[in-house]
């Protein structure tokens, strides 16, 4: 056995991309369908076609006079109930994906209940998963963003060699941050769109391309902003411990900050939106599907993207010093037009305005962590950290944006604002998360025995890549596992927690927990990773080639 496997580039050129015969995609799909989400999508269309008037020529078909006057009278009394109590409007941010009329609260007379229901679509019911059915929907794309991980890893441990990382490395606190954003905004947007798809809200084309043209909108805004703050995190956070500050070195972050975390997010954006729209078309569940392709690509993007735009600046640093400055006054510039755009639809126009506090926060934290890599990766003893902490991060972001995004629509489905169903009263214990009846309780125990198949395909992905500076020995292999185990356990205990939590405050979990959950899960990845090199080092398990 070789002690030290170098050229990652040698590994690459080894690849070879052949066509891939398309006709069993669809069948795969397929068979991986429930048939609760088939029989549940027929429905639609069958409720929607005797429904009221005709279609117009853009396929909407507008409500019956009657039943539109009902429903703004409830919007009236909700609105009128919300700002009598000394103004708090407590359900703004889940209300616009909410089915119409479920929180209404009032009594009206049974005729015209019974009216309106014989108008109404019949009550949609969250279909059954069986646990093989489930788990058949989650592995692939689970795979195929774990895949993705692996290689934004094997890309940071070459580019963390080029001349811009070397000399300005404040730009890997810049790393979980902007990788992160997957979290904040492109898992986030998953969860939203895949709430309105299970609730009906994408029924009609009009509203469909609406919430789909705010949110992208929503999600450019939030880009760019936050890449600044990112930038001037990193500035800080590299600035306190070493008391160095250079003004070029601060522009080059900055620019490089809100151009990749702007390109990337487009660019994932489109995605996303076309796995949404594809997931409602073949009827399968966008829960188990969206979050992890959201993240398949993000990582090897988003690192990509601020590698090159990073050592482009750099190269023009000294020769043209003011490129930095026009690239990053021009990518905010754009940000008046982005707001305009989302401020069309309610639900963005919402979350315009109330969605920065998780998204800012969430930023934050995966800056501690981004420290953490910076003052690790400095540590010769403990470079081979690299290639992994985009695995472990992005595996541990992957699975509890799931359970995540399950539990929350759960939510929408069955419970109003600021009520939970009985099982999640009283206080949390962590056996709550994974022993009951439920389907979140099976969902958790199948993510939780996903963790170590699928972080061992991964590692021995990269050993056969030839990629990082460390062999696959046992005791490595069981320390990393042990850590994998553990952050994976304790992001779902918090999902637990947190998604109830913010569905009792009044808060859509769809726009507050996932940016929380995956900040928490790029800090307590490397976190855990660099104890665990920290600790292969110290007992001294020089076999594992720990810090070549």
């Amino acid at each position: 056995m070789s002690r030290r496997e170098h050229g990652a580039a040698g590994g690459w050129s080894s690849l070879s991309l052949k066509p891939v015969p398309t006709g069993w995609i669809p069948s795969l799909f397929q068979t991986m369908v429930p048939t609760g989400y088939t029989k549940l999508q027929e429905e639609r269309g069958l409720a929607m076609a005797d429904l009221g008037p005709k279609p117009d020529g853009n396929g909407y078909r507008p409500d019956p006079p009657h039943l539109e006057v009902r429903r703004h009278s409830d919007r009236v009394a909700r609105t009128s109930v919300s700002l009598s109590d000394g103004g708090d409007v407590r359900y703004s941010e889940t209300e616009p994906m909410l089915p119409e009329g479920t929180l209404s609260g009032e009594e009206g007379d049974a005729e015209e209940k019974e009216e309106e229901e014989s108008q109404r679509p019949p009550t949609r019911n969250m279909p059954k998963e069986s646990p093989l059915a489930m788990a058949l929907q989650i592995v692939v794309p689970f795979l195929l963003a774990g895949f993705g991980t692996v290689s934004a890893g094997m890309v940071l441990d070459i580019v963390q060699h080029w001349d811009a990382f070397k000399y300005i490395t404040e730009i890997f606190i810049l790393v979980p941050a902007l990788l992160g954003l997957k979290g904040n905004l492109e898992m986030t947007l998953a969860s939203r769109l895949s709430t309105a798809v299970n609730v009906g809200k994408m029924d009609s084309p009009i509203e469909k391309w609406n919430l789909i043209i705010g949110n992208l909108a929503l999600k450019q805004v939030q880009a760019t902003v936050v890449g600044f703050l990112a930038a001037v995190a990193a500035v800080v956070l590299g600035w306190i411990p070493e008391g160095k500050f250079q003004m070029s070195h601060a522009v080059l972050l900055c620019s490089a900050s809100v151009a990749t975390a702007f390109i990337a997010s487009m660019l994932q954006g489109f995605i996303m939106v076309g796995v949404i729209v594809g997931s409602k078309k073949t009827g399968i569940n966008p829960d188990n599907v969206a979050t992890p392709i959201a993240a398949s690509f993000g990582d090897l993007i988003t690192l990509a993207i601020l590698a090159w735009i990073s050592q482009g600046l750099y190269n023009c640093l000294d020769s043209h010093p003011y490129v930095s400055s026009l690239v990053c006054a021009f990518f905010l510039s754009l940000t008046p037009v982005w707001m305009v755009i989302s401020s069309k639809h309610p639900a963005s126009r919402t979350l315009l305005y109330s969605g920065w506090e998780p998204v800012i926060t969430a930023m934050v934290i995966s800056s501690i962590g981004g420290l953490i890599l910076d003052k690790t990766v400095s540590d010769p003893n403990l470079a081979g950290i690299v290639v992994y902490t985009p695995v472990i991060n992005g595996i541990g972001g992957n699975l509890v944006a799931i359970q995540s995004s399950r539990i929350s629509t759960h939510l929408h489905f069955h419970s109003a604002p600021g009520e939970v169903p009985e099982e999640a009263k009283g206080c949390y214990y962590p056996c709550r998360t994974f022993y009951g009846t439920g389907a979140n309780h099976r969902s958790a125990q199948v993510l939780l025995l996903l963790v170590l198949p699928g972080h061992l395909i991964f590692l021995y992905t990269i050993h056969l890549m030839k990629s990082g500076h460390t062999t696959l020995t046992p005791i490595f292999m069981t320390v990393y596992l042990a850590a994998a185990l553990l952050q994976v356990f304790l992001l779902l205990c918090i999902a637990d927690w947190m998604v109830y939590s913010m569905w009792r405050s009044g808060k859509d979990p769809d726009s507050f927990s996932i940016p929380y959950l995956t900040a928490l899960g790029d800090l307590l990845g490397t976190a855990l990773l660099a104890l665990s090199f920290q600790f292969l080092w110290y007992i001294g398990d020089q076999d594992s080639d720990v810090g070549d």
